[in-house]
């Protein structure tokens, strides 16, 4: 069994870990870490995700939750990634970071990290959502440039980051596939489509889950890739596979397309 630190414990992907976690007999969380002044502070964890008394209250010591777990798992706050991260550096703790919405001056950091902790970095731990990347890849490989990109992301009311983490990555995964820089533009901006950009549109509503799309439009037809979530749940054990994992790996940087490459045995 494989003793599981969640960090950020008290948001809606923390309790959706708690839930998954208490569903399978390979994990177990062995610490719950939420912010200092967190109202989760000292509740059961189990309680707090409503799936009963489990005996792991809610702290704010991450150094000591460390200690009492094999990998650690952050959906916290973005600005506590940098800080998360130097506590699982330190303790030598493979971490696992669903976080989105980060600086990206934090690349050298994962990068002087990953050389002492197995990490994973994921903008989503759908499954399916890794799959689209990878498609989305190969589409912008194989079709003309002339296709233009736009990508249409939605969440629910409360996210903060725009474009989401996803979007972000479904972008990069289309440039790569092109072999050319990315060149971004987030639509609703008073400026005409440039060659070879990649274009965003961003839905905030409700309580949506989940939903990307990535189209390609060309003269006279078109193609679009896409991946709905309805349960959060999915999330939730899709990192709790990718955690399972990376907990006996070497130091260094990974990602979720790994796990692919790693079940075909490339």
């Amino acid at each position: 069994m494989i003793r599981a630190a969640i960090i950020g414990v008290s948001g809606r992907m923390g309790q959706a870990l708690v839930r998954a976690a208490s569903e399978t007999a390979d994990f177990a969380v062995a610490a719950a870490v939420a912010s200092s002044n967190s109202t989760a502070l000292g509740k059961d964890a189990g309680e707090l995700a409503g799936v009963g008394k489990t005996g792991v209250l809610v702290t704010a010591d991450l150094a000591d939750a460390l200690s009492r777990a094999d990998v650690a798992i952050d959906f916290s706050n973005a600005s506590a990634t940098e800080s998360n991260l130097a506590a699982c550096r330190k303790a030598r703790k493979p971490l696992l970071i669903g976080t989105t919405g980060f600086a990206s001056d934090l690349t050298a950091a994962f990068e002087a990290a990953a050389k002492d902790i197995p990490l994973l970095v994921a903008p989503n731990t759908s499954v399916g959502v890794t799959l689209l990347i990878e498609l989305v890849r190969q589409a912008a490989n194989a079709l003309p440039p002339q296709f233009d990109i736009e990508i249409v992301e939605a969440h629910h009311r409360m996210k903060r980051d725009a474009p989401s983490g996803t979007a972000l990555a479904l972008g990069k995964a289309a440039a790569d596939g092109r072999g050319q820089p990315a060149q971004f533009a987030l639509r609703g901006e008073d400026t005409p489509r440039q060659g070879g950009e990649i274009g965003f549109a961003v839905v905030r509503g409700g309580d949506i889950v989940g939903e990307h799309s990535v189209l390609f439009a060309g003269m006279g037809e078109s193609l679009t890739l896409s991946h709905r979530a309805t349960d959060r749940a999915i999330f939730a054990r899709g990192a709790l596979q990718a955690a399972a994992w990376l907990e006996p790996r070497s130091p260094g940087r990974y990602f979720m397309r790994d796990l692919f490459a790693h079940k075909s045995g490339s």
